[in-house]
């Protein structure tokens, strides 16, 4: 077997080597070993969210009484803390797949030369079962002189050691999001440029709102602006040009730094599938089945490979459902109708399953009941002094059946759990919300009776109007 990648890919070689001890696994990774998620994304970026949540929660002490002033914050150390941690776990995976007398391992890039065969360095190498787990890197948007400009992804942002005074970032998305969170905590002047008219557009529109007000308290965000032009600036600084797609009014945003977070792109351009007889989508995605095998059978492609869910909670159960069809010849489809993700900004975002208006598209205005509850209206909300924060749910009415939850405020990537988990069960009901004995006085109760207040889409929509207008 011949897995490409050394994340998400790592479970089925260990299962499989651990199942068959005289088989031999040839695992290839162009980057360090471990996976996007370990590397450069979901990980290394946790460890600097949280020192900035740190600060977020010390500058509101005055409103309980405490009294308390942040006289510095070492940027260099909260850097120092990630890369050390990572470096832990790589050089650990590193020696395990150097060590192992099962695998053979490949620091190098890989590419097709043929169906079922792949170079990689002056080797070639061939097998009749193959891992495509290539993951993705950032999108370079085509913005006139920006090759001519040093600039940060996603990627080099990690490996700074000073702080910036100012920053630009270029994206209106979660990456852009945190980033901006964990700069401006820092002490950054943080400027957000996004060209979706909605900040952060994959979620409801009332928890972007929400976000972009409360975010907007230590950052400047730009939300409908579409950056045309950089250049570098006598000084040293970065001059971004950017119009407004509704009044087409041009802006200049001059900043120290830029870091660009407009999403991201398959890694395709240098696998070359298209001579392992591989078919990729217009974008280079690479296309798979619902069992996820590719165009050409017994090569399997998942976790940011295939584009469906660039999360890494996705591309674990995906890993499952790749072994169960490649290596226990088991019949198992995917099934991506409860994908949760969260976006760990100062409130924290959380959301499952459809929107509002995928939810009426999809069962008709009928058939779709909304749950609302604010965290300000709880015992424990109340003791936070946390205002505007709210849990919004969606469920069929006749069978209870949850359709989506949208949660914006404190530990919202923990209150939505208990809904993911009665998502993944035969019912997907929400009665067991409502008849479980929720703790007195939890956080937990804001999602109960979120369940418990449940409304027509129209009544929704007045008791959000009335809010805001009070």
């Amino acid at each position: 077997m011949i897995a490409i990648g050394s994340g998400s890919a790592m479970s089925i070689v260990e299962a499989m080597v651990r199942g068959a001890p005289h088989m031999k696994v040839a695992v290839i990774d162009k980057d360090e070993p471990g996976g996007i998620c370990l590397t450069r994304g979901c990980i290394p970026s946790k460890l600097l969210l949280y020192p900035a949540e740190v600060v977020r929660i010390i500058e509101e002490a005055s409103k309980f009484g405490i009294d308390v002033d942040i006289k510095d914050v070492e940027f260099r150390k909260v850097m120092e803390r990630m890369r050390t941690l990572i470096y832990k776990d790589i050089d650990m995976i590193r020696e395990g797949l150097s060590s192992s007398r099962n695998i053979d391992y490949y620091p190098g890039a890989a590419e097709f030369v043929g169906p079922y065969i792949l170079k990689v360095g002056n080797e070639t190498i061939t097998s009749k079962m193959i891992l495509l787990c290539t993951g993705s890197k950032p999108t370079i948007p085509p913005i006139k002189g920006l090759d001519k400009i040093d600039y940060h992804t996603s990627d080099t942002i990690l490996k700074i050691e000073e702080l910036p005074e100012s920053i630009a970032i270029v994206g209106g998305g979660y990456i852009a999001a945190e980033y901006g969170h964990f700069l401006s905590a820092m002490g950054a002047k943080v400027i957000i440029i996004g060209r979706n008219p909605q900040f952060l557009k994959q979620e409801e529109p009332e928890v972007s709102a929400l976000a972009k007000r409360e975010l907007e308290k230590h950052m400047t965000i730009l939300t409908n602006h579409e950056v045309l032009e950089a250049e570098e600036s006598s000084t040293g600084e970065k001059k971004l040009t950017a119009v407004n797609r509704e009044n087409g009014e041009k802006v200049e945003i001059t900043a120290k730094e830029v870091l660009i977070a407009s999403g991201r792109s398959p890694n395709t351009d240098i696998l070359h599938p298209e001579k392992g007889r591989i078919k990729t989508d217009e974008r280079g995605w690479i296309i798979v089945d619902e069992y996820l095998e590719t165009s050409q059978p017994n090569v399997w492609a998942f976790g940011d490979a295939n584009g469906r869910y660039l999360f890494k909670h996705v591309a674990n159960y995906e890993t499952g459902v790749v072994y169960y069809n490649a290596v226990l010849k088991k019949k198992v489809k995917v099934d991506y109708h409860a994908i949760p993700h969260a976006v760990f900004t100062y409130p924290e975002i959380a959301g499952v399953g459809l929107k509002e208006r995928e939810a009426i598209e999809r069962y008709g205005k009928e058939n779709v009941l909304i749950g609302m509850h604010r965290y300000e209206d709880t015992a424990k909300g109340e003791a936070m002094d946390v205002k505007g924060y709210f849990v919004k749910v969606l469920v069929n009415p006749e069978t209870m059946q949850i359709l989506g939850a949208h949660i914006i405020g404190p530990y919202a990537s923990v209150l939505i759990q208990e809904i993911i988990n009665l998502m993944y069960t035969p019912e997907q009901s929400a009665e067991p919300i409502t008849a479980g004995m929720h703790i007195h006085p939890g956080l937990n109760e804001v999602v109960e009776r979120a369940f418990r207040s449940l409304m027509t889409p129209d009544q929704y929509h007045k008791v959000i109007e009335h809010a805001h207008t009070h």
